[in-house]
């Protein structure tokens, strides 16, 4: 993957593409820095996808603050931003997907209150591969009020 970022730089400079080359020049600062956390390493296949899936995640949620207060210039730079770096993650599952692992993990676990969120989150995580999270967390907390 980190190599795929490489070439994308590079086309970004040979395109004078200067929106992307900014977002994937940041995106190598940040995998640096996460190589340097503990002792210096290669990142993991894992870590890169983590560490896409903040600066996405961080991204979204700075939409959200914007969007309160009216800043939409910075929205859509910043939904490009989040455009350009989603292109790096594997494809989420569909809400369908995730949906039926709830269905299977509610039919198992019988949850009745949301005293058992917890147990049902970390079923329910350890089914998934690669989905939203935060609606993960909402359908739930949804499903036991």
């Amino acid at each position: 993957m980190i190599d795929k970022i490489n070439e994308d730089l590079k086309e970004a400079m040979k395109n004078q593409d200067k929106f992307t080359l900014s977002v994937l020049r940041m995106l190598k600062s940040e995998f640096i820095n996460e190589s340097r956390k503990g002792s210096m390493h290669e990142l993991t296949e894992d870590e890169t996808i983590k560490v896409i899936k903040h600066q996405v995640k961080v991204r979204k949620d700075s939409i959200e603050e914007y969007t309160k207060y009216g800043k939409t210039d910075l929205v859509a730079d910043l939904n490009k931003e989040v455009e350009i770096l989603s292109r790096y993650l594997p494809a989420e599952m569909s809400e369908e997907e995730i949906i039926k692992v709830i269905d299977e993990v509610f039919a198992e676990l019988n949850p009745t209150s949301m005293k058992d969120m917890g147990q049902v989150m970390r079923e329910v995580s350890g089914r998934l591969t690669n989905a939203d999270m935060a609606f993960v967390s909402k359908t739930i907390k949804d499903r036991l009020n």
